[in-house]
């Protein structure tokens, strides 16, 4: 019975000798503290955010390793006092003293927010356009990168997962550091040309593979052999057949200066992406794939059609603010010179076609008659005439768009050409991005099924909340494996 009563005045004296030990303190943390790290201290009643009980928490051990490793961020890793902030914390831990623990406290979060804003600082040299303020680049502020990391779930993960960025952009980095490993220190010899090595085969050329690749020495093209070939091709983009052809040969001379210089460009392009904790929708053209992310995770992913190297899809970022359910498809001149024109020169009807020209681009415009278009002249190009096909099962847009207001008329829409999702190049489209589950994308953004109204055309409903697209490039990805290179099918990769 002793036992049993004395347990709770136990437990309930060390959370008070603990609450007494962070109040004092916040109350030190509030006598240190100045400038913009007020703002966020004085929110939070000058509250620790690095403080457990009387000592500085794991937390600090993340940050610290993290600040040691900010070189694969192309950062000076001394810029952030990592050695400085080991000694305060030691001081700190050593007696308990409130003063040390603000001291180190204060010293972690102005490391933390440092830290954070340069890893978000964007490049020179990344063309990007974006379309509203809410997108546009700024300078972090210190209260802000430090409330964002104080209302994780676990600040020790938020910092050792860099939660203030991209998920793609950490992935990536972490690749790099593997894929520098495993083909960075290998030797740089040029393996020959113009002859095709498969397993079984032996000579000269493959003693120079092996060891390009760094196997032991040998003339056989072995089952070892074979396995490496395989791993590189996977890694560099190739079909991972074990057989070094041409291509093969191709990029193993290409050296791993090339390769580390394309993952850094896509390290740069994936940095301009925000962090899971903001709800966004990344599209990568280069591997057409979308992803969707909020609260910290990645909520879901599809495969995309992306523009064709003729009519590429831009990197731009705005805001999604409504979806247009029963779309019209206006078609771009170029196709109406192109495929409408010599379809009704052949005989065909805009009736039959599903399709209305129309007098200007105006939100209102007259129907124009077939009769009273010169077809023979917009074949020939030297006359344009707007034509939209009507809302439809065969419509170009599907059911739905996602409209991000911009002059080059991009957006993300649903389709009714599936085939094309079943190929691994899914480039096809005129810029915009045909989804493969619009539905699907359509209740993440809206917390339900859409459903238009009736047939009306051109149903406009906005978003309960503008949401972030990002419309990126990266010929570089992470896999399960480590990464993949992806071709360069826009030729950007030289700019």
């Amino acid at each position: 019975m002793l036992i049993a009563t004395a347990l709770p005045t136990t437990a309930a004296a060390q959370p008070d000798a603990a609450q007494a030990a962070r109040s004092s303190v916040a109350a030190e943390i509030r006598a240190q503290v100045g400038g913009k790290y007020k703002d966020f201290y004085g929110q939070r009643g000058y509250w620790p955010l690095w403080v457990d009980k009387d000592r500085i928490g794991s937390q600090a051990d993340a940050l610290i390793a993290l600040i040691e490793d900010s070189q694969a961020d192309g950062l000076n890793p001394r810029d952030y006092g990592a050695r400085d902030i080991g000694r305060l914390i030691e001081q700190a831990d050593a007696g308990g003293d409130p003063k040390a623990l603000a001291r180190a406290d204060l010293a972690l979060s102005r490391a933390l927010a440092s830290l954070a804003a340069d890893m978000r600082r964007p490049a020179k040299g990344v063309n990007i356009r974006y379309l509203d303020k809410e997108v546009e680049p700024r300078e972090a502020d210190p209260s802000d990168i430090l409330r964002s990391a104080a209302l994780a779930p676990s600040l020790a993960d938020y910092i050792q997962n860099a939660g203030w960025m991209s998920q793609l952009y950490m992935r990536l980095r972490n690749a790099r550091a593997n894929y520098l490993k495993t083909w960075g220190g290998l030797p740089e010899i040029a393996v020959p040309e113009g002859v095709k090595m498969r397993p079984g085969g032996k000579g000269e050329a493959i003693v120079m593979l092996r060891h390009r690749l760094g196997l032991p020495d040998g003339v056989s093209y072995d089952k070892a052999l074979a396995a490496r070939v395989k791993a590189f091709q996977a890694d560099h983009g190739l079909k991972p057949d074990g057989v070094a052809g041409a291509m093969t040969v191709a990029a193993l001379n290409e050296g791993p200066a090339r390769y580390d210089r394309l993952l850094a460009l896509n390290l740069e392009r994936a940095r301009l992406l925000p962090g899971p904790w903001t709800r966004h929708v990344v599209v990568d053209a280069a591997s057409a794939r979308l992803f969707y992310y909020s609260k910290g995770s990645l909520d879901g992913t599809m495969k995309v059609v992306a523009g064709a190297k003729e009519t590429q899809t831009p990197l731009m970022a705005g805001m999604i603010r409504y979806a247009t359910l029963n779309p019209y498809w206006n078609i771009p001149p170029d196709l109406v010179e192109r495929k409408v024109a010599p379809r009704i020169l052949g005989g065909g009807t805009l009736k039959g076609l599903r399709y209305e020209a129309l007098a200007d681009w105006s939100a209102n415009p007259a129907p124009l008659a077939q009769s009273a278009i010169d077809w023979d002249a917009v074949a020939a190009g030297r006359q344009e005439v707007r034509v939209r096909q009507l809302p439809g099962g065969s419509n170009a847009m599907g059911k739905v768009k996602f409209m991000f207001p911009n002059d080059l008329g991009i957006y993300l829409h649903d389709t009714p050409q599936r085939d094309l999702f079943a190929k691994e190049d899914r480039h096809y489209s005129n810029g915009c991005v045909r989804l493969e589950d619009a539905q699907r994308l359509g209740r993440w953004f809206f917390g339900k099924a859409l459903a238009a109204d009736g047939d009306r055309p051109e149903q406009h409903v906005p978003l309960p909340q503008a949401v972030p697209v990002y419309l990126t490039y990266l010929t570089a990805v992470p896999t399960a494996q480590g990464v993949q290179f992806l071709p360069d099918v826009y030729d950007r990769d030289g700019e």
